[in-house]
Order: C-alpha cells, then structure tokens, then sequence
C-alpha cells in the first residue's frame, strides 16, 4: 500500500482536488436553486 502511495503521488493529490472541485460546484448549484425558489416564492407573494 505504501509503495503505492508513494509511486501515484500526483494521481492522489490530483484524485482530492477534484473530489474539492465537485464539493463546492455541488454546494453551489444547490444554493442557486434554493435562492431560486425563493425569488420564485417573493414574485409570487407580491
């Protein structure tokens, strides 16, 4: 295991990174729908 780790370095900083990115794109494209829902509910109250 350790072999491993040491050989694919880059592949494993790479592999985190990318698990970051899709993190925060997910955090945001919920947050756009429930601000979304919410201009839709404000429109709809006035």
């Amino acid at each position: 295991m350790i072999e491993f780790l040491t050989n694919n370095q880059m592949y494993i900083v790479l592999s985190i990174v990318l698990i970051v990115w899709a993190g925060i794109v997910f955090y945001l494209v919920r947050l756009d729908r429930k601000v979304k829902e919410l201009e839709h509910n404000l429109k709809k109250d006035l």
